[in-house]
């Protein structure tokens, strides 16, 4: 069974990335992308599903852990009756040889210890055990079009189809070992040098780290929310995945089990404004670039979503022969959301164009070409229902952060068109402008209530409405915003933190077409401390941020939501959502204003 998703610490090499438990155990490992086929699929499943656990024999979780400095290096500790160890997991950046590679370096510092290395490899997402045989001293398991090569300084048997390896280490002495993937066609990968590539992954993450220009306060928490973004990032394209992980519940023992390994158009605007507000252009250049490619096309095919080399076909398979995290059923592998409307997207792509031309990005050849493209279909159909921010799966509605970000997409048009001389119908995008403000506050704002609602005609609120001040539809000392904001705040109150929305038990009558219910959204409790910040309660606003700061786990990272009740993360991990919402907060609190303002 695995563990609590706080249990779980992130390492990876800007292709892919492993989850690593207090434990010891690897349960989950996708190669050579994030969105490939898991091979260690313990996470959601058992441990027959896949897993590598490297730890003192008959031992429970580490006494402590941490990253080493502002790297992604983890290292964990043991400290047991007879002796004590330490255990470093990383993986190098991607160099000449094919990999990716996970290594893993097991050193006694005091006394002596009897470790134990456990390695369970199953391919297709924990399904298909491989065959396993030794090749020029290594073990080499391979199904299909995969292989696995394990490299060790320990001796390795194999027993009951799994590859253990028992040795006793003193005071001083280590055992290493490397895991790395090929494709099942090519000859075995070069193996990196343990401590060279260790030494080179520390230099690339401290000179990385390096470029981000924040010394304001929070910076703790600021400089792990970067290395996360950064090791969600997929190097060889710029895109940033939403997250490392597939189906980890929002409901635990419920249906609601989304993939998140893939790039979401809805993080567009957020992460390019906190990438520049820190200094890291080139970041910020890579995803902007990455958004061009992937929008490029015909514009009623935008999707919310892409594959990290921008893929649009991302078709849903439920993974029937996996229980899932906490038994919570389906896994899925693949997005079904990626064919939704979504209005919303429109503007995000809008926005993060508008604020890279005035950041001074270069300019990219066709980028106005092709807004004023997306600009011509939006302005003919944004009076549209579509499926909302939030990928809801129920029926389609007139969703207020819907139509505000249609609106959003035709300013920051009109802005553009005048400030950089560009040309367009700017007269007719006036009037549209006017026609969608206009629509939005009488159509989707309750007078009585003083707020507005999450649809038209609806009494529902919805949490993406404290972006309205953010995103410049309404100013923050509109009365309107801080009527909505107080509303959000005491209707979407879960313990102190913010739900997306209102959530029921009955799929025939909740607003997102699903059963069960959700725990607190990370992302949405930032945006309220950023609202309250915005309407002068700053106090509130910095004591929100700072409890939001609490429920990170022990080496600073954040699932998608929050369950207050059980105190335990729930959802996919880590969340680049949660993150660039952190990002965004600190940042506002310490000074760092929105490019927006």
């Amino acid at each position: 069974m695995p563990g609590r998703i706080e249990d779980y610490a992130l390492v990876g090499d800007l292709r892919t990335a492993a989850l690593v438990g207090r434990d010891g155990s690897v349960d989950w490992l996708c190669a050579p992308r994030f969105d490939s086929p898991a091979f260690l699929a313990a996470l959601l499943g058992t441990e027959q599903n896949g897993h590598w656990r490297i730890a003192p024999q008959d031992a429970g979780p580490c006494t402590r852990r941490g990253y080493l400095g502002d790297t992604l290096i983890l290292e964990s500790v043991w400290e047991e009756p007879s002796g004590t160890l330490r255990l470093t997991d990383f993986m190098p950046l991607p160099g000449d040889d094919t990999g990716p590679h996970l290594v893993r370096i097991a050193s006694c510092t005091a006394g002596s210890v009897r470790l134990r290395s456990e390695l369970r490899l199953r391919f297709g997402y924990g399904r298909f055990v491989p065959w396993v045989r030794r090749v020029a001293g290594a073990r080499v398991a391979v199904a299909g079009p995969d292989s696995v090569w394990l490299r060790s300084d320990t001796e390795q048997r194999g027993e009951h189809l799994t590859t253990r390896a028992d040795t006793v280490l003193e005071a001083g002495d280590s055992a290493t070992f490397v895991l790395s993937w090929q494709p099942s066609h090519l000859p075995g990968p070069a193996a990196p040098d343990a401590a060279q590539a260790l030494g080179r992954t520390r230099a690339f993450w401290a000179d990385w780290i390096a470029t981000c220009g924040y010394q304001g306060p929070y910076r703790e928490a600021v400089v792990r929310s970067l290395l996360t973004l950064k090791a969600l990032s997929y190097a060889p394209t710029g895109g940033i995945v939403a997250a490392a992980t597939s189906s980890l519940p929002e409901d635990l023992g419920g249906e609601r089990n989304w993939d998140y390994r893939f790039c979401w158009l809805r993080d567009a605007t957020l992460t390019l404004s906190s990438l520049l507000r820190v200094g890291l252009v080139r970041e910020a250049e890579s995803w902007r670039q990455w958004l061009e490619r992937a929008v490029a096309g015909s514009p009623e095919d935008l999707q919310i979503m892409y594959g990290v080399a921008g893929e649009r076909w991302l078709p849903e398979t439920e993974l029937d022969w996996l229980p899932g995290y906490g038994n919570s059923r389906p896994v899925r592998a693949g997005n079904a959301a990626a064919d939704q409307l979504q209005l919303d997207v429109y503007g995000e792509v809008m926005d993060a164009l508008h604020l890279a031309r005035t950041a001074g990005l270069p300019p990219l050849a066709h980028a106005w070409d092709i807004q004023r493209v997306l600009m011509e279909f939006l302005t003919n159909t944004w009076r549209q229902p579509d499926d909302g921010l939030w990928e809801i799966r129920g029926p389609r509605r007139h969703f207020v952060h819907s139509k505000v970000m249609a609106w959003v997409a035709v300013d920051r048009a009109v802005q553009d068109a005048e400030r950089f001389n560009l040309p367009g119908p700017v007269d007719r995008w006036r009037a549209i402008r006017e026609a969608i403000h206009r629509e939005v506050c009488t159509r989707g704002f309750d007078p009585g209530r003083g707020t507005f609602t999450q649809y038209y005609g609806s009494r529902e609120l919805d949490a993406a409405l404290l972006l309205i001040p953010k995103v410049g539809f309404l100013p923050p000392d509109d009365p309107r915003v801080a009527g909505t904001v107080d509303a959000v705040r005491a209707e979407l109150d879960q313990q102190g933190f913010v739900r997306r929305y209102t959530t029921g038990a009955d799929p025939e009558t909740a607003v997102d077409g699903l059963s069960g219910t959700e725990g607190a959204f990370l992302a949405c409790s930032f945006w309220l401390a950023d609202a309250l910040a915005g309407l002068g309660r700053e106090e509130q606003a910095r004591e929100l941020f700072e409890r939001l700061l609490t429920v990170r786990n022990d080496v600073g990272l954040l699932s998608e939501e929050w369950d207050p009740q059980a105190n335990r993360q729930l959802g996919n991990f880590p969340q680049a959502f949660s993150h660039i919402g952190l990002l965004d907060t600190a940042l506002g609190l310490s000074g760092r204003r929105h490019p927006r303002s």
